[in-house]
């Protein structure tokens, strides 16, 4: 497709940031694409960067998917880092999982160097991204936001305004530690249900019926009782660092945690069973393990892989 625009700065291919860069290009942007795996950039049809300050240095607007916010810091203030190379009238928006604290800090560092950050948390997983169906919960200024809307139209159906730099990765902790305890509760709830003997479809029928419906009961466990875990979303490993992100969260804005324990609770035990790099649904294979080696697909018990 013909390029319509000028290149997109795009730092981090990997799992999520390599599908939304694709719905770039697939829309007609160049992306100029910086990851340490060259592979991820061009196979989503970018042009491979050297490095970030030649992404930062070429681009007006960068992009960022990266896992979390010592990454984020890494890339923005390393030595030829974003940082160095900004300019005003810029744009930076990140797309990670970072602590809204060190969010405010980059941004007043890149406000002195005339450039922009918007904070843009995204929820959908890697389907969604395929789709460009994404939702975003944006932090930052108005009217930037709003020059940057067309860019963002290309990966996402909805594009929330939280409120200033920050909000977005604020809102992105809230809406995950949300979903960690849904998925986390119903994992043990088919585990129960696969040993009482129900038909899990009837069950989760039943759920998504009743108050007990969530997301999970809804998207995740009507394929995962037959095997299919949906692989290519969020790690257990880094599920764990959105739960432990929002519990420092929470802390500091004085707000009781009781209901962080669970999800700590199970994917803590989905790391410790050797599941950190796997797709956060096998954590009802992580409480299976300990509840008499259980799968919920098949059939089968004693079905648990090797650890």
């Amino acid at each position: 497709m013909t390029s319509t625009t000028a290149p997109v700065g795009f730092i981090g291919l990997g799992n999520m940031g390599g599908r939304i860069a694709r719905r770039l290009v697939d829309a007609g942007h160049d992306v100029l694409g910086y990851d340490t795996r060259p592979e991820h950039v061009t196979a989503c049809g970018g042009s491979v960067a050297a490095s970030v300050a030649e992404v930062t240095r070429t681009c007006d607007v960068v992009l960022l998917s990266l896992p979390e916010s010592k990454v984020v810091e890494a890339v923005v203030l390393g030595e030829e880092g974003v940082l160095a190379h900004a300019r005003d009238g810029q744009t930076l928006i990140d797309l990670s999982t970072s602590a809204p604290a060190s969010t405010l800090r980059l941004h007043g560092q890149l406000a002195e160097k005339g450039a922009t950050l918007l904070d843009a948390g995204i929820s959908g997983g890697a389907a969604a991204a395929e789709k460009g169906a994404l939702t975003l919960m944006v932090g930052g200024d108005t009217a930037t936001l709003d020059r940057a809307r067309p860019l963002l139209a290309a990966f996402s159906a909805h594009v929330f305004h939280c409120g200033a730099v920050g909000a977005g990765h604020t809102a992105k902790l809230l809406n995950n530690f949300l979903n960690a305890v849904a998925l986390s509760a119903t994992a043990e709830v088919m585990v129960a249900g696969r040993k009482a003997g129900l038909d899990l479809q009837v069950l989760l029928d039943v759920l998504n019926t009743s108050s007990g419906v969530n997301f999970a009961t809804r998207n995740r466990f009507p394929k995962i009782i037959h095997g299919d875990y949906l692989k290519g979303g969020l790690t257990n490993a880094l599920m764990m660092k959105d739960v432990l992100a929002y519990v420092d969260l929470v802390a500091g804005l004085g707000v009781a945690s009781p209901n962080s324990c669970a999800p700590l609770a199970s994917f803590g035990l989905a790391l410790q069973l050797g599941y950190a790099d796997d797709i956060s649904n096998t954590v009802v294979d992580a409480i299976g393990d300990v509840s008499g080696r259980v799968r919920i697909h098949d059939g089968a018990y004693d079905a648990g892989k090797d650890r």
